[in-house]
């Protein structure tokens, strides 16, 4: 008998002279086909069990397989066109048979499993899937430990678990800290310094830090000296215990013969540290007495007493506040003007330039040299005198190649000259000769730059007019 054969059609069309054909029929394929042989009587049951086991199995993979790609998009699609298949019920209304797997069109995003399978709910009750940490408004209570726990263990039950941080070696410590006191010298807040010391365990090292602290201030300037004696103020208490303060200073003591191969007055300078840090309470008063006659080091003996000497002046401890001299910025402007004159007045009697700039340096105020610039040509025009205006321009020269005078600084010290000239001519006539010639010279000698010697006032001299006038003075033109 041979095995028949139907013509399978995509699903919506109408087979000629059929009511309805749902995608394929799977009902009219005989898929015992290419076993016609088989089938004449030659089979045992069981053979023929397992045979229809597998059509069956072939049967529900195609509904599978149709279902998941056509019932539901096909059925909306042509429900939202409404070219439908008119089915013999009336019009408008597909007819699907029951048994086809559109008979139940999925709604849009369901998410029932296609594999047939379960209940078609969503996993985990909607609390899984990518980026859900559980149901929305869920709140994890604290886990229970379970005694029954292999891995239980009661010795971390009540564990408190702290940051630790390593103790600094011999090797970093020097690397760590520079850093930040050198930073200290220029900006001078011991908050900062307290902040970024409270991050490191210094640990048996904290001794060092006062020693560290006053051999970089020996090698800098006055105000970073009083800067480090405001720091051991602050470090004294709250960083460091008085012992450990004693240590520093007692270690700081032995290492003097090292110090003074960079720096030839170590002894004096720590012999005031001591006498400032007695003064703020940072060592004992009996600090002194308790070293003396135990010293062997003739250097820590100039120191001690060098010390003793300052805290013996009547009133010493409260002149010790200035022990290094107020530094830079917070001198008074008198006092600063003050001693430009004086290093000015030194220099034109000695001829020093390279003392003058010393002492230049030292007042460490950089923001303030228009001042020496304009003392300096105050005194040019008020001398009268070809030596005087020689001897400033080479000082000014020399100021300049070594970068003490930058060019702002030098010209606001002259634009002050020129704004103030009416006054100076008051008591010196010929400032306006005078200014213009100094100028000149400074320019010649590349001090000043074309701009500022062409913004030189000049003075027109007073001359009577020829006819005309009625014997009128012509204006002074600046």
């Amino acid at each position: 008998m041979a095995a028949e054969t139907v013509e399978a059609r995509p699903a919506g069309r109408l087979a000629p002279g059929a009511e309805f054909v749902d995608a394929y029929d799977y009902d009219d394929v005989d898929d015992s086909e290419g076993f016609g042989e088989e089938m004449n009587g030659n089979w045992s049951p069981q053979e023929k069990a397992l045979h229809e086991a597998r059509i069956r199995a072939r049967e529900k993979r195609r509904l599978r397989k149709s279902s998941s790609r056509d019932s539901g998009r096909e059925s909306l699609s042509e429900e939202s066109r409404g070219d439908g298949v008119r089915g013999p019920g009336g019009a408008g209304t597909l007819s699907v048979s029951p048994t086809s797997p559109r008979g139940k069109a999925p709604p849009l995003l369901d998410r029932r499993s296609r594999s047939n399978k379960g209940r078609g709910l969503p996993k985990k009750g909607g609390a899984g899937g990518k980026g859900v940490w559980g149901v929305p408004g869920q709140i994890y209570d604290d886990i229970n430990v379970d005694a029954r726990d292999p891995n239980y263990d009661d010795a971390q039950e009540n564990c408190v678990y702290e940051t630790v941080v390593p103790e600094l070696e011999d090797g970093n410590f020097e690397k760590t800290v520079t850093p930040i006191v050198q930073e200290y010298f220029e900006h001078g807040d011991t908050n900062e310094v307290m902040v970024l010391l409270s991050d490191l365990n210094l640990g048996s090292r904290k001794p060092q830090l006062p020693v560290l602290a006053v051999s970089l201030s020996l090698e800098g300037r006055a105000s970073h000296r009083e800067f480090t004696s405001r720091l051991l103020a602050e470090l004294a208490g709250r960083e460091l215990s008085p012992v450990e303060m004693n240590r520093a200073f007692n270690r700081l003591l032995k290492e003097l013969p090292e110090l003074m191969l960079d720096t030839p007055d170590a002894p004096q300078m720590v012999g005031q540290f001591v006498a400032r840090a007695v003064a703020d309470e940072v060592l004992p008063p009996n600090f002194l007495e308790s070293h003396k006659g135990k010293v062997d080091c003739p250097h820590a003996r100039a120191a001690l007493e060098r010390a003793a000497v300052l805290l013996s002046i009547k009133r010493g401890i409260m002149r010790l506040d200035n022990v290094w001299g107020v530094g830079g910025g917070q001198r008074p402007v008198k006092h600063l003007v003050k001693e430009m004159t004086l290093l000015l007045k030194e220099y034109l009697l000695a001829g020093d330039v390279k003392e003058a700039e010393r002492c230049l340096r030292e007042l460490e105020v950089p923001h303030f040299h228009h001042e020496l610039v304009f003392e300096a040509v105050v005194m040019v025009l008020e001398s009268n005198g070809e030596a005087v205006s020689s001897m400033m321009v080479n000082l000014l020269k020399a100021f300049w190649g070594t970068g003490v005078l930058t060019l702002d600084q030098m010209n606001r010290g002259f634009e002050r000259v020129f704004g103030e000239l009416p006054d100076i001519s008051l008591d010196v006539p010929r400032a306006y000769a005078l200014l213009e010639r100094f100028v000149e010279s400074c320019f010649q000698a590349g001090v000043v730059t074309k701009l500022l010697r062409d913004r030189c006032p000049i003075r027109g001299r007073k001359r009577f007019v020829s006819e005309g006038d009625g014997g009128r003075v012509k204006q002074e033109a600046f």
